[in-house]
């Protein structure tokens, strides 16, 4: 009996549609199954739904450094004279609700330095955006490109034969790949069904509902005082009564559970939309998987921004009294508006009858070797469905080495060891290889590292992003073990050590390659060249040859 494909590819992540997409790119008949039972990936929308308003909090971020630039909005100085003014302009707006929405809008503009964000237009900016990265991977464009897509749900079949069984229908394959995706991770807390949570997917479906609302971005520092009556200017400059209001601005408080990169990102970004948010770590640090020193950065970072981070404390119960949430979160009892579960993910494989087949899974993800092959060696699967690190681009890299395996011979294995990626907090993460403590489990004393912090960039300066280094784990030898960048375009400078892992180029290389200057590229550079400095330092028997050759070419 023949197949009726050479690869089915059972769920529609962008992993899966990558993978059905570079299969038929090298000719073979794929078909695409987008289980209707199954929600949504963690690697498609609900990622770039948090990106998007990421990027929001980030120019939220910039407006608020202006005034360290000498960039200031206008001032009207009947406002920017009253504190109580602007404390009562602040109050009202809070009490507006969607009446604000038709504010004459020379109050705003008025006001020092009062910039605002309505959610309603970031979120159509927000859906702009997902519907225009989407659409390379719908349903439409993979169909153009001959692959067979079929909606609905399914499962494996043995008998007689190895067999994917959707809508009724078997169909058969010379392998199959598992890139079903993952949904959240809800952790088993005491009380959590009786309240309403939100996780990383539907956080902004909750906030898509304030219509026409507005977040504040203050500048000033000064505490106001209270006054009695809230005035406006008039066309000629004098105030009145307000009787029009300030348009709601949305400021809740927010508990946001996890230490995952989903978590402190989205913690941040809340935090940077106006709302007062408590992250809760069940580990010592956030990223705990991560370099110590870096993750201490970021959370410093956060603590700077007004967020309170509550390590070694899980969240036990949830209780509802007296109309609030209140939440144990270690020894803490603490009062919360919503709660955000940011845990991890689990991976959507349990309605695939993957124990029929002989395929070994567990809460986690499947079980899988080098060459991401199941207990079946038929079955393949990349993306979440292999646990740890939800990143896209891992992803897409893991579905060429299976498609390649399952297409024609299983003879690629996956390596990981050059493969850069970047947790999008700002400071930015991002590493690559093996970290210090990694390093020096495997290789003891033989490690070297060296560091360099962004503070010595002339660019850095200029762009007021100071904060951050770049350090390099080396062997002694040069060659390069791990690197990690924390700081501003972090994402973008890493690739270039991973760049060098991949080909097993020496630091020294590095150290003889200038860069443009003044750019936040020179970090590479000059953390190469600290790693010749120290090199030097600890060369007594070539510092000693120096100096006695200087000092007999002085003296010939």
């Amino acid at each position: 009996m023949t197949n009726d494909y050479d690869l089915i590819v059972i769920g529609n992540s962008r992993a899966g549609a990558y993978a059905a997409l570079a299969a038929t790119q090298l000719k073979a008949r794929v078909a695409l199954i987008e289980p209707e039972n199954l929600q949504s990936n963690g690697l498609g929308q609900d990622v770039l739904y948090n990106k998007a308003l990421m990027q929001v909090g980030r120019v939220l971020q910039q407006v608020r450094k202006a005034p360290h630039f000498g960039v200031n909005s206008a001032i009207n100085p009947s406002i920017a004279d009253n504190p109580g003014l602007q404390k009562q302009l602040i109050k009202k707006s809070e009490e507006a609700g969607e009446e604000g929405r038709d504010m004459p809008g020379f109050v705003l503009e008025s006001f020092p330095h009062f910039a605002t964000v309505h959610i309603t237009e970031a979120m159509e900016w927000a859906d702009m955006l997902v519907s225009t990265c989407s659409e390379a991977t719908s349903p439409a464009i993979l169909a153009s490109f001959g692959v067979h897509v079929i909606s609905g749900g399914g499962e494996f079949c043995l008998l007689p034969h190895l067999g994917f069984v959707v809508n009724n229908r078997r169909l058969r394959a010379r392998a199959y790949l598992i890139a079903t995706g993952s949904c959240p991770e809800i952790p088993d807390i005491d009380g959590l069904e009786t309240i309403r949570y939100f996780t990383p997917r539907d956080i902004w479906k909750q906030v898509d509902k304030y219509r026409s609302k507005v977040i504040r971005t203050d500048f000033t520092d000064t505490v106001p005082q209270e006054t009695d009556k809230v005035t406006k200017p008039t066309p000629l400059g004098k105030p009145e009564n307000l009787e029009e209001i300030i348009p709601f601005q949305l400021q809740k408080n927010w508990l946001v559970v996890g230490s995952t990169p989903n978590a402190v990102e989205l913690a941040q970004t809340l935090a940077r939309l106006d709302c007062q948010v408590t992250l809760a770590v069940s580990e010592a640090y956030i990223f705990p998987q991560e370099d110590l020193e870096a993750s201490r950065l970021v959370q410093a970072q956060l603590e700077a921004e007004g967020i309170r981070v509550l390590t070694q404390s899980p969240v036990t119960q949830v209780r509802w009294i007296e109309g609030q949430k209140w939440v144990q979160v270690g020894n803490w009892a603490i009062e919360t508006d919503e709660i955000l579960l940011a845990t991890g993910q689990t991976p959507n494989i349990e309605s695939l009858n993957l124990a029929g087949v002989g395929v070994k899974f567990s809460r986690k993800g499947l079980k899988l070797n080098q060459k991401l092959q199941t207990t079946n060696p038929r079955i393949y699967g990349c993306g979440d469905v292999i646990g740890g690190y939800q990143f896209e681009h891992i992803a897409e890299y893991e579905a060429s080495i299976a498609i390649k395996n399952a297409l024609f011979f299983p003879l690629w294995t996956v390596d990981y060891q050059g493969i850069p990626w970047a947790i999008f907090t700002d400071p930015i993460l991002a590493r690559v290889g093996l970290t210090e403590a990694q390093a020096r489990r495997r290789y003891g004393k033989e490690v070297w590292v060296v560091r360099q912090y962004f503070k010595t960039l002339d660019k850095a300066q200029i762009l007021g992003e100071t904060t951050g280094f770049c350090k390099l784990v080396l062997r002694r030898n040069g060659s390069i073990l791990g690197g990690l960048i924390v700081g501003a375009n972090a994402d973008e400078l890493i690739g270039a050590i991973a760049l060098l892992i991949r080909h097993k180029i020496k630091v020294g290389s590095l150290a003889k390659m200038p860069q443009a200057s003044p750019t936040m590229s020179e970090i590479l550079y000059k953390t190469a060249q600290e790693w010749q400095r120290q090199r030097l330092e600890g060369n007594k028997m070539l510092q000693n040859l120096l100096e006695s050759f200087f000092n007999w070419r002085r003296k010939w």
